[in-house]
């Protein structure tokens, strides 16, 4: 079964670079020549970059390979997305631009053709012209180089129109990512909440996705951005790492530097256990944050609490709520943070105040988004199930393509606010 759709998955990736094949090179050149050979070769060698790109840090290649491969093929991924939905949308573009240019340059065949028409003489019919004037040897038309036709000019206009689109998408995305996330406020009304905690202030951070391509640098400006802030506790929710702490340890120090009054406390994402979840929990505890391992601490003014991901199950480490909530005072607050948003189900049956989560980038590149929402209960933002509230991040860095559309990586500030203030 894997392999059938393994078969089938590769038919339909091959099926929609033939089309953008068609549209964008095929279509809007003349015939075999230098600028479709171009063309032809960029997507050949486009897919085979992207392919390899994922699969060389899936399979934990050596971090060069990574790295070399990391920032062409996974480029290529985003791009080929916004291709695919510009030319898509070209195809209604399509019949507008051919009926304006009918309107602006009505088509007519070259001088010397057989169909051309001549003006006609004293005392002769067009006619006539066409049945007499007969050229004795076919004339050549103009090369379609030259003279294009209108379907080759409408579909390099449509065409260009896409390319020009997805690239300047991808462009912007990928600035956005790199210059780093921006800072969010939100205010959340806790009902346990004692008046002495009113105003208490979380920065939450997730998906960093420190990896071959987000590196230092990155994290760095993460860090920076977060102690700005100037928060009483930091929460790292979950997928800090796409690599083994060997590779991605360098990348990782800055967060050493993070800065809070309450200090910075850690969970585990799905992506610490691609990456050797035990191994990282000891490196984010060497930097000085404190992991919150299906454990709970208590704060002034609430408990704060953390469960394992579930994607930890596989190897017995995954979350335990009865462990980290099971005896805690219940006439307290109780703060969670869990890496996925569909662990709220827990939180709700075991009273938890808030919830704080990342995982679904706010669907990173859209519409990811409509995926992001059929997954999980929540894409972003804030928001409540019974007795139990649940704010998502979008989360600070990305996975595969350092690009984000629709969705701004953030950073938030949580404040929490108390009902007796």
């Amino acid at each position: 079964m894997v392999i059938i759709f393994a078969l089938l998955a590769l038919a339909v990736v091959a099926g929609l670079y033939g089309y953008l094949w068609r549209r964008l090179v095929r279509d809007t050149t003349s015939g075999p020549g230098a600028a479709r050979r171009t063309g032809t070769a960029v997507f050949v060698v486009g897919p085979v970059l992207m392919f390899a790109a994922l699969f060389a840090e899936v399979g934990h290649a050596p971090f060069a390979l990574q790295r070399t491969l990391a920032w062409p093929g996974f480029l290529w991924m985003a791009l080929s997305l916004y291709l695919l939905l510009a030319v898509v949308a070209g195809e209604a573009l399509r019949p507008v631009v051919t009926r304006l240019w009918q309107r602006l340059s009505p088509e007519r065949p070259a001088p010397g053709h057989p169909g051309a028409e001549r003006p006609a003489e004293d005392g002769e019919s067009r006619a006539a012209d066409a049945h007499d004037e007969q050229p004795s040897q076919p004339t050549e038309t103009a090369p379609s180089n030259t003279n294009p036709s209108r379907r080759l000019v409408v579909s390099r206009f449509v065409g260009g129109a896409a390319a020009t689109a997805a690239a300047a998408t991808v462009g912007l995305g990928t600035y956005g990512v790199l210059r780093g996330p921006a800072v969010r406020r939100v205010t959340v009304p806790l009902a346990k909440l004692p008046r002495s905690a009113h105003g208490y202030r979380i920065a939450v951070v997730s998906d960093i996705h420190l990896g071959p391509v987000l590196g230092r640098g990155f994290a760095q400006r993460v860090v920076d951005t977060i102690n700005a802030t100037q928060p009483d506790l930091i929460a790292v929710v979950g997928d800090l790492v796409d690599g083994s702490v060997k590779d991605l340890g360098p990348a990782a120090a800055p967060l050493a530097g993070l800065s809070a009054r309450h200090g910075a406390y850690f969970v585990t994402g799905n992506h610490e256990y691609f990456s050797g979840a035990e191994q990282w929990v000891a490196e984010v505890r060497r930097l000085g944050l404190r992991p919150l391992r299906n454990a709970r601490t208590e704060l002034a003014g609430f408990d704060l609490a953390g469960v394992n991901d579930i994607a930890g199950e596989s190897s017995g480490q995954g979350p335990d709520f009865d462990r980290a909530l099971g005896d805690r005072d219940p006439a307290r607050a109780c703060v969670l943070l869990a890496h996925q948003p569909v662990q709220i189900h827990e939180a709700v049956r075991h009273h938890v105040d808030l919830q704080l989560s990342g995982h679904t980038h706010g669907g990173q590149l859209w519409p990811g988004d409509l995926v992001a929402a059929a997954a999980n209960p929540t894409v972003a933002g804030l928001d409540r199930y019974g007795d139990t509230q649940l704010y998502v991040s979008r989360g600070a860095g990305a996975w595969g393509p350092p690009t984000r559309v629709g969705a701004p990586s953030d950073i938030t500030v949580v404040e929490l606010a108390s009902k007796q203030a």
